[in-house]
């Protein structure tokens, strides 16, 4: 198990590719660094890579990076930063190398040293190959954070975080919250598919509705936080981070 950061340090998943894990975690970040809390962002594997200027770039590794109030290293922060867009296991072999789990959280252990606050977005969904034998929910067992559920709300989301919080919850780690981030502006009865997951997902899995985040003209992580309350997760520091809009799907 690694090692304990001094505040708050959580895991983000999501229930596919694609949902906002990206625009969730730097929320998080961002609100952090209001509280005046020295917070990293943690991008363990990405793939899909640009470069530019002869520096190879991943945009939702860039995102973390500009939303933390700690600079990290990339090769820190990004340990495994793939060049095709791809399945992390597809995308490792294609650039001739091994995901190696010790690396990671190696990795997370200096970046914990170095922060108050650690937000580390995973790949994805829930379970993801990293390698023949090692996926994504092994990788979250291994770093035994509290984990945030990010939802995209499109038809078929009611089933797919469901079965992901079952996964979380066999795996013996915390949901500690979820998020209903508005993916599919075209989505019929959004607000009713959020309240049954807030209640089965609360019910069940006693994981509360952190906040809903409409489609936003401009994503931003200074934009998404204003949705959301990240207050009652384990460790956050005392001052608040934003205003908690239940079913605010529409600005």
């Amino acid at each position: 198990m690694s090692k304990d950061v001094s505040h708050f340090a959580c895991f983000v998943t999501g229930t596919d590719t694609e949902v906002g894990k990206t625009l969730i975690s730097s929320a998080i970040l961002y609100a952090l660094g209001q509280s005046g809390v020295r917070a990293a962002g943690m991008k363990p594997v990405a793939a899909g890579a640009d470069l530019i200027d002869g520096v190879w770039h991943n945009d939702d590794a860039d995102a973390l990076a500009a939303a933390a109030s700690v600079i990290l290293p990339p090769q820190l922060a990004t340990p495994y930063l793939l060049r095709t867009s791809a399945a992390p296991h597809i995308a490792a072999a294609l650039d001739g190398i091994q995901i190696d789990p010790a690396r990671i959280l190696a990795c997370f252990d200096q970046i914990a040293q170095l922060a108050d606050a650690v937000v580390v977005e995973g790949v994805g969904g829930f379970r993801v190959p990293l390698t023949d034998d090692f996926d994504s929910a092994d990788l979250a067992q291994r770093l035994a954070l509290p984990v945030i559920l990010v939802v995209g709300l499109r038809l078929g989301c009611i089933s797919a975080a469901l079965l992901s919080a079952e996964a979380i919850a066999a795996r013996g780690l915390t949901l500690a919250g979820w998020v209903a981030n508005g993916i599919d502006p075209a989505l019929a009865y959004a607000e009713d598919n959020v309240a049954a997951l807030s209640e089965r997902l609360c019910s069940q899995f006693g994981a509360p509705l952190l906040g809903c985040v409409p489609r936003l003209a401009v994503p931003s992580a200074a934009a998404a936080a204003t949705y959301l309350d990240f207050s009652g997760l384990p460790g956050w520091p005392n001052s608040g981070s934003g205003v908690n809009i239940p079913l605010g799907l529409t600005q």
